[in-house]
C-alpha cells in the first residue's frame, strides 16, 4: 500500500521567500529562518509538512549554488511529491521526485541542470531522508 503527499514552493529568490502550497494548506515561507520557517494554521499533515520543508529546502540549496556564480532567479517553481510505503509496519519515504520549472536570465540551460543537481545533492533536506531522489525539470527559461 502507499500514499503520496505533495507541496509546490512557488517564489522569488532574490527576495529569499515564498509560498507554499500543500493539499490542504498554503503556507508562507519566511526563507532562512529554519526551522521554524513556516507558519502552520493548522490542518497540514506530517508528510505534507516533510514535502514542504524539502521543497523549501531544495530552493534555498538551489539559491546559494545560483548566487555563488553571479545568478538569481526571478521565478522558481518545485513540486515535492512524497511517495510512502509501510515498512515494518511503519509509514516511510522512499520516494521524493522533483519537478523543477525557473528562470534565470543569461544561464544557459545545461549550466542550470548542472546547478540544480548539485542543489539536490547539498540540500539538508534531501541528506537526511533515506529515500531516492529524482530531479526533472519541467520548464526552464533563460531569457528576460
Amino acid at each position: 500500500m502507499k500514499r503520496t503527499a505533495s507541496a509546490i514552493w512557488t517564489g522569488d529568490l532574490k527576495q529569499g521567500n515564498g509560498l507554499l502550497n500543500t493539499q490542504s494548506n498554503t503556507l508562507k515561507d519566511t526563507a532562512y529562518s529554519f526551522p521554524s520557517r513556516f507558519e502552520n494554521q493548522g490542518g497540514t499533515n506530517p508528510e505534507e509538512l516533510i514535502a514542504a520543508a524539502h521543497a523549501g529546502c531544495f530552493c534555498m540549496a538551489l539559491s546559494a549554488m545560483l548566487g555563488k556564480v553571479g545568478y538569481t532567479s526571478p521565478h522558481l517553481e518545485t513540486n515535492a511529491e512524497l511517495t510512502l510505503e509501510q515498512v515494518n509496519e511503519e509509514w516511510t519515504i522512499t520516494e521524493i521526485r522533483l519537478a523543477l520549472r525557473a528562470k534565470v536570465v543569461g544561464l544557459s540551460e545545461e549550466d542550470f541542470k548542472k546547478y540544480a543537481n548539485e542543489a539536490k545533492e547539498k540540500c539538508p533536506v534531501s541528506r537526511v531522508l533515506k529515500a531516492n531522489i529524482s530531479l526533472e525539470i519541467t520548464q526552464f527559461t533563460n531569457n528576460e
